[in-house]
């Protein structure tokens, strides 16, 4: 069965992670993906939580009915740097750790690493995921991963070559919605792979879904976003509430349906916090309509 998650990444501001559980439940969400933050799991640093954290975070999950489902990290474990990898993987197992006492199932992760290296950004990943290996298995915890933009893979092709590359039942795919003009490997003004067209090479190992609109950047011959100076190594994309970009939805939730998908889904709007509540409510709802769930 479809589980519905919400990334409370628009809360975290002014909420704590047990705060978070409780917004979750008064929106009408079952399951939380938390993502980075500086006071629990954060960007490619060491996980700050301590144990009284953990105790209060159970103690908001025990009171709501409202689990932690994914862990959203982001820890540079293809970085080209040796010594930094070494970091990462010592950060990830801190957090398998964390995530075994809080009984999250699954983490949802990203290939990071160098576009500018990414032979070596894939020997490093392989390298990581060859080391962390044995702390997965030994916690039971299953770990999706997509190619973010930026990262040393950014077509969704190559990324599930790459977990096809791993080779353990509980290593797969995340397919995110927002990052589908890249995931397609579009020039500005030339077609990409559509979204049924990725899903489908994905194919079973499509475990995870990001789920957010997002305009087309390479629209326009790419003039849609100007970014300065020309050039410069940088990537755009969005994170908006369905309707409110370019995804050919209809088409997106049909093939879904189709291939009978049942993994996780998780919620990723960001950058409308005066609006937040409505449209978690209206991306809830969306994708329960279109995919049931809970």
């Amino acid at each position: 069965m479809v589980k519905v998650l919400l990334d409370p990444s628009m809360y975290h501001p002014h909420l704590s992670v047990a705060q978070e559980v409780h917004k979750a439940a008064e929106l009408g969400f079952r399951y939380i993906e938390l993502s980075p933050r500086a006071d629990f799991h954060e960007w490619h640093h060491y996980p700050k939580v301590d144990r009284h954290q953990i105790a209060d975070v159970k103690q908001a999950m025990k009171d709501t009915g409202v689990r932690i489902w994914t862990f959203n990290p982001v820890f540079d474990w293809s970085s080209p740097d040796e010594q930094e990898r070494q970091a990462q993987v010592r950060n990830w197992r801190r957090l398998l750790e964390i995530a075994d006492a809080l009984e999250v199932p699954m983490i949802a992760t990203e290939l990071s690493g160098d576009p500018n290296q990414p032979r070596r950004s894939e020997s490093q990943f392989y390298r990581s995921i060859e080391e962390l290996i044995p702390d997965f298995e030994r916690f039971g915890i299953e770990c999706t991963v997509e190619a973010h933009p930026y990262d040393f893979a950014e077509t969704n092709e190559r990324a599930v070559q790459i977990v096809r590359g791993v080779d353990r039942d509980w290593f797969n795919y995340e397919f995110c919605f927002p990052h589908a003009f890249h995931l397609g490997g579009g020039a500005p003004g030339a077609p990409g792979a559509s979204v049924r067209d990725m899903l489908d090479y994905a194919g079973d190992r499509l475990r995870h879904l990001h789920i957010a609109d997002v305009f087309d950047h390479t629209a326009n011959v790419g003039n849609r976003y100007i970014v300065n100076p020309p050039g410069v190594d940088a990537r755009v994309h969005q994170h908006n509430e369905i309707g409110n970009g370019e995804i050919d939805w209809d088409d997106a939730f049909s093939a879904l349906r189709e291939r009978d998908y049942d993994g996780s889904v998780s919620v990723c709007v960001f950058g409308w916090e005066e609006d937040a509540d409505a449209i978690n409510r209206r991306m809830r709802e969306r994708i329960l309509a279109e995919l049931g769930g809970e």
